[in-house]
């Protein structure tokens, strides 16, 4: 028998500790993102993941919002975030910083996400775009890296924060390995 653990087996971090543990070198940018779930849900998965920061840009909504924290579950006070409205000011000033810029999209020239390769000395952002329109296409011709999500049904897309839970973890899993 296999027994489920109990929630307090867990073991998890508080959240004073998940604040001072060494994070993973990726950076989260959400830009316009219309949903406040979606929003939410990005939040827990950054907890998740272990990732440096998220920045909300343009039309995306801010915590404290009743409708994020439903999704997020409290990661809002974990995960470190800033609100950038200009999601092209912010890129140039990543690139600065020498972060190297990865929108996760559909384009005529995209990495497949499973034949990436990572430095590991470097910082990552990954930049999530509207969930109709996608990246701004000024943003994708100032990546660094397009990535795309190999897909095998009749839809062609995932939704947004979906396709950021299947990304981190390979950029976890590359990370660690």
């Amino acid at each position: 028998m296999n027994r489920k653990l109990k929630l307090w087996e867990l073991n998890r971090l508080s959240t004073e500790d998940f604040k001072a543990q060494e994070k993973f070198p990726i950076i989260l940018i959400l830009d316009n993102i219309r949903s406040l779930n979606n929003i939410g849900s990005f939040f827990r998965t950054a907890d998740a993941f272990n990732v440096q920061k998220i920045y909300l840009c343009g039309i995306t909504a801010q915590p404290p919002h009743r409708e994020i924290q439903k999704t997020a579950l409290g990661a809002t006070e974990s995960v470190e975030w800033e609100y950038v409205e200009d999601v092209n000011g912010l890129v140039e000033r990543l690139k600065d910083q020498n972060v190297r810029i990865c929108s996760i999209e559909q384009a005529e020239k995209t990495t497949l996400l499973n034949e990436l390769t990572l430095d590991s000395k470097e910082t990552y952002a990954l930049v999530f775009g509207n969930e109709v329109e996608g990246v701004n296409q000024l943003v994708i011709d100032r990546s660094d890296e397009i990535i795309e999500v190999p897909q095998f049904g009749t839809k062609h897309s995932l939704n947004v924060s979906v396709c950021a839970g299947v990304v981190l973890w390979e950029f976890v899993r590359l990370r660690k390995g």
